[in-house]
């Protein structure tokens, strides 16, 4: 953690001088409470406005409901929450396997606004370039925001970019802090994988983790409060990989006994080391003219590690005399993400104000470890630095709402507001060593990571401005409108306007429609803008040159690319509440989501013709090359059913049973063509199906919530529908069958402070299609990383809370 002390002291006085956001309220709400009587504040500048009164689907989890299993990270615990959103394990894809990506309704992760305490979240400084889901996106790391920080969720599947800007093309994810003026808790939990993988003959124990956090709230005089948190969990590796079946030592007697030794689980295939530490506050005081001065903020410190492939000994990337049997080289990565963020707010002839500033930055540092640099010979150093992403983003929010009775019939509305946002983008070169091409022969820079080399340097920056306006209208008790427009520029590419109508009519108390019309947009990120590389990749056993140029470059301009304009969307929704008793509700809501112009990463160009375009443009040294480009044109449909119902049994306790289902389909209308060489593919059939089908087509969520004396009794089972791993061969595509995962746990309550509880995740040990022997490299890869619930196994574990 080689950040965390530094961090702590500038953090420690910060957050006792300032203060956050509201007044303190009362222990968390219950999920029925949260449901149907709170309060929403995404989506709406209403302040009366619950989740079922809502125009547009809004979904509310308390912290009680996403900590009912034992997953700990928030986007596992969201992808078993929310039915559109989806989170997969990936393995073997360097920084990706560090910061994992996320997607809502089956869209890119970058198209997901995330906010922390309603206030725009600072996205991640890696940009997946590998063959992940969200290949070519740059999005927020939602695993940065520990469990025991949060008071509650809040998922607007709707929409919202005229109401909050760019990014909110899929929905937004609110993230609430606690806010707590007195009590707190501390909870520890054990787990572990206790597995049989499929097809693997051979049980595991693993991926052991152990997570320590807590909460505690203080009064701050009469009418303030501060909130601290605090949380480290360590998890160790899991490994699904299959023996290695290849022969591993040259062709000699010599090596006769070391190649029948060999241990031959030489790969590591699952989740990597990782070791969080975590610390958050929430604060707030209100003066004694009403004025409320707030001020939240956290800090994560992570290191994670992701394996690459084995080179064996008689490899020629390996140099027998450091390894002798072949290594394993191990991609590292520190994590250092920070925020702080505070304002006023308070009230003036009428009109309610939020003025704020809010900074964050996240900042990945690349080690290689287990490796070494072939073209250094003998004595190459086998630990390097291979260099450092980091990115900034300064936030200024005005908001200005009030409320009429006598503008219009009825009840009206109107909110206004800007923003200013400052980003900045960096890219570090490693040390030397990590890059540098040696006197020996073979391939430059460190194995499995090539460090970035001081040509792959950035330093660059943008500024954007905004101003919104927004009405919501409720002429009787039965009808709601509304409408929003925002005007964005930014210094980089230009400006945009989006425009969203939307409304809600209610036929009588048990029965409404809601509807909505917007248009969205993304802006290009910095990192999608400026991200450069070149390593060295072997394809089929041959080292090449792989560049990865910015849009702007003269690389990428000679083949066709320019200046990156903004993603545009226009997202339709229609659904009905309906709500046949105070204990029960089902929602409906149907949705189609159309976007031009989207981003990608285009395919690794190479041929002839590709080098004679690059020569006269004067680039050279690369054999393969890829740049981002706008171009991509998707339409998505779907549906998202949501019920609920509570029983009351008296004295045989409180039962609760829901049932989440979404059904979404995307499909690529248009793939642009590259004007400089006709032909030239630049967005290949398994990226064109990736984007299709690499999120389950249908998902459905059912769980039950029982009560009984001094037990809590909780189940989930989750069905995944079938997921198509795609090749650019169409022989080589296979389907990933539609799979049922069941969690289960049981928590008692010892005493009015203490709650022990154990469970299980993947409780009946499911597996995902295993990958098919022609495609799984030997057999060393079972399982695709495509899978939507991973491929770890069973995992039980045991927890023990305390709280005063």
């Amino acid at each position: 953690m080689t950040h965390l002390k530094k961090m702590l002291c500038a953090a420690a006085p910060i957050s006792l001088i300032l203060a956050s956001p509201a007044i303190a309220q009362d222990s968390s709400p219950s999920s029925e409470e949260l449901r149907q009587s709170s309060v929403v504040v995404t989506g709406t500048r209403s302040t009366d406005r619950t989740a079922l009164e809502t125009a547009v689907p809004v979904d509310v989890f308390p912290v009680s409901e996403l900590t009912e299993s034992g997953r700990v990270e928030l986007n596992q615990i969201l992808a078993t929450t929310v039915p559109s959103f989806n989170f997969n394990q990936t393995a073997i894809n360097d920084g990706t396997d560090i910061i994992r990506p996320a997607t809502l309704r089956g869209l890119s992760p970058d198209q997901t606004l995330v906010l922390l305490n309603g206030k725009r979240r600072h996205t991640s400084a890696l940009v997946n370039i590998n063959g992940s889901v969200g290949r070519g996106s740059a999005a927020v790391d939602l695993n940065s925001i520990p469990t025991s920080a949060i008071g509650s969720v809040q998922v607007l599947r709707d929409g919202a970019s005229a109401q909050y800007g760019s990014d909110a093309i899929a929905g937004v994810i609110n993230v609430l802090l606690r806010e707590d003026s007195s009590g707190g808790g501390v909870n520890v939990r054990y787990g572990a994988h206790v597995t049989d993988p499929e097809g693997l003959n051979r049980s595991e124990i693993d991926g052991q983790t152990t997570t320590v956090g807590g909460w505690a709230g203080f009064g701050l005089g009469e009418d303030g409060f501060l909130t601290v948190s605090g949380e480290y969990s360590l998890r160790q590796r899991s490994n699904r990989a299959g023996l290695d079946p290849r022969q591993q030592f040259p062709d000699d007697p010599a090596f006769a006994d070391a190649e029948r030794n060999f241990n031959r689980l030489n790969h590591v295939y699952g989740n990597g080391r990782t070791e969080n530490i975590n610390f958050f506050f929430n604060s707030g005081y209100e003066l004694d003219n009403g004025m409320e001065l707030y001020a939240f903020g956290g800090v994560q410190d992570r290191e994670g590690e992701s394996p690459g492939f084995y080179r064996r000994a008689s490899d020629s990337r390996n140099i027998p005399s450091i390894y002798p049997e072949g290594f394993l080289p191990v991609i590292g990565g520190d994590v250092l993400d920070t925020s702080l963020g505070g304002g006023v707010r308070g009230t003036v002839s009428g009109w309610d104000y939020d003025v704020s500033g809010v900074y964050g930055s996240n900042e990945l540092e690349y080690s290689v470890n287990n490796s070494l640099n072939v073209s250094l010979g003998p004595t190459s150093q086998t630990s390097f630095d291979a260099g450092t992403l980091s990115f900034d983003q300064f936030t200024l929010n005005a908001d200005i709402v009030r409320t009429f009775d006598t503008l219009l019939p009825g009840t009206t509305t109107l909110a206004f507001g800007a923003e200013y946002r400052d980003e900045s983008y960096e890219i570090e070169a490693g040390e030397e060593a990590s890059y540098i091409a040696g006197p020996f022969p073979g391939a430059a820079g460190s194995q499995v990571f090539p460090g970035f080399t001081p040509q792959s340097e950035v330093d660059e920056s943008r500024d954007a401005s905004s101003l919104y306006g927004e009405i919501e209208w409720e002429p009787n008790d039965r009808t709601l409108l509304s409408a929003a427009m925002r005007y964005e520029n930014f210094s980089d590419f230009g400006d945009t306007v989006t425009g969203k109508i939307a409304g809600r009519y209610d036929f009588t108390d048990m029965i409404a429609v809601r509807g909505a019309i917007s248009t969205g947009f993304r802006a290009p990120s910095l990192q999608q803008q400026f991200f450069t590389t070149t390593s060295t990749n072997f394809i089929d056993g041959v080292p090449f040159e792989v560049g990865t140029f910015p849009a702007t470059s003269d690389a990428a301009i000679a083949l066709g690319g320019g200046q990156l304009d903004a993603e545009e969307s226009i997202s339709y929704s229609l659904g009905t509440v309906i709500t046949p008793t105070p204990d029960w509700f089902v929602t409906i809501d149907a949705y189609r989501i159309d976007i031009d112009d989207q981003i990608f990463l285009s395919e690794n160009l190479s041929g002839p013709e590709v080098d004679a375009v690059l020569a006269d443009a004067g680039v050279t040294g690369v054999q393969l090359i890829r740049f981002f480009q706008n171009g991509i044109e998707t339409e998505t449909t779907g549906v998202d059913i949501v019920t609920k119902y509570d029983f009351d049994l008296n004295e045989m306790g409180d039962l609760s049973v829901s049932a989440a289902f979404n059904y979404s389909k995307t499909e690529v209308t248009s793939v642009p063509e590259n004007k400089v060489i006709p032909g030239l593919l630049l967005f290949g059939r398994d990226r064109t199906l990736t984007l299709e089908e690499s999120a389950p087509e249908t998902k459905l969520i059912l769980a039950a919530d029982y009560d009984y004396k001094l037990a809590n009794f909780n189940v989930r089972a989750t069905r995944y529908g079938d997921v198509l791993v795609p090749s650019s061969n169409p022989a080589n595509d296979y389907t990933l069958d539609a799979e049922w995962i069941l969690d289960a746990s049981v928590d008692v309550d010892l005493t009015e402070r203490v709650s022990v509880g154990i469970g299980a995740d993947n409780l009946l040990d499911q597996y995902p299609t295993q990958t098919p022997d022609a495609l799984s490299f030997n057999g060393i890869f079972p399982y695709s990383s495509r899978s939507p619930f991973g491929f770890a196994g069973r995992f039980l574990y045991a927890r023990a809370s305390y709280n005063w």
